[in-house]
Formats: structure tokens, sequence, C-alpha cells
């Protein structure tokens, strides 16, 4: 089962530098993240989200190949590559994986101006979530939701205040 945990921080930037730590956890096998959305909202009220896959160039690339290859076959590869391209790009902004984008959109508004949100969906942590514990020390940010046991949420909310 999945765990979400959002947690706020008062800079902007602080939020993805949390997420660029847990990227680190991730490649060092600690951690296995599903989605991991940084939402920061500006001065003047702005509410920006910066996802970790933009699926609309995913799925134009993707339908740009798939499209020249079937013009190959028709005798017209450059219609194809801007058909598949089109198409691709309308089927990956459709798109939704990992967290619903709407949720994330209704927190974001409730965030003070010049502060910073993330969102992370785990998959699977590791056994030893110390480690995981100790890289996220002393970064600040307050839990605003998460689906956490109490006392798990409290020994994080520990970690991020040490």
């Amino acid at each position: 089962m999945s765990i979400l945990v959002v947690v706020g921080y008062k800079e902007p930037y602080k939020a993805e530098e949390v997420r660029l730590r847990l990227w680190k956890l991730q490649r060092d096998y600690l951690l296995d993240l599903e989605d991991a959305v940084v939402v920061v909202k500006n001065a003047e009220g702005k509410v920006t989200l910066h996802q970790p896959v933009n699926l609309t160039a995913a799925g134009a690339v993707s339908g740009g190949f798939w499209g020249a290859l079937i013009g190959l076959i028709f005798l017209n590869p450059v219609l194809g590559l801007a058909v598949g391209a089109s198409a691709g790009a309308v089927s990956g902004a459709l798109t939704d994986i990992g967290i619903d984008d709407n949720f994330i959109k209704e927190l974001g508004a409730t965030m003070i101006p010049n502060s910073s949100s993330l969102f992370v969906l785990v998959r699977n942590s590791t056994p030893a979530p110390d480690k995981v514990l100790e890289e996220l020390k002393g970064t600040g940010g307050t839990i605003l939701k998460t689906s956490l046991s109490h006392e798990d949420e409290a020994k994080l909310q520990a970690a991020l205040n040490a």
C-alpha cells in the first residue's frame, strides 16, 4: 500500500531541495517513490506544479515515433509523425499518474505566498526507516496531510524539526 505525505515549507525552494534528497534515497534503494511533486506559490499567489515527468512531452515523443513508423508503411512518414506526435501529446496531457492533480491544486491554493509544499507518494520504504529519517533530519517543514499512523507521523515531524 502506498503512503502519502504532504509537507509544507515557508521557503519557496525548500521543497525542491528535500525532493532531491528523496531522489538520492531512492537511488540508494531506501525508498521506492511512486510520485514526488513540488508545489510553489509565488508572492502574487500563483500556484505552480513541478512534476518529475512531463507526460505531454513524453506522449508527443512516443506518438511521433509510432506515427512516423506507421507513416513509413503507408509512404508518408512526415504526416504520420505529425499526427502521431499530436495524438501522443493529447494523450499525455490527459493522463495522470501518481497523486491526483486536482488534490494537489486544491491543497496548493491554501498555501501562503512565497512558500512551497512537497507531495510524496511512497510505494515502498526500507525496513530500516531510521536512515530515511536521518536524511530528512532538520529540513524543517510541517506535515499537512499524511496516510501514516499517528506514531509514524510524530516520528517524521520530530525528524523534520530536529
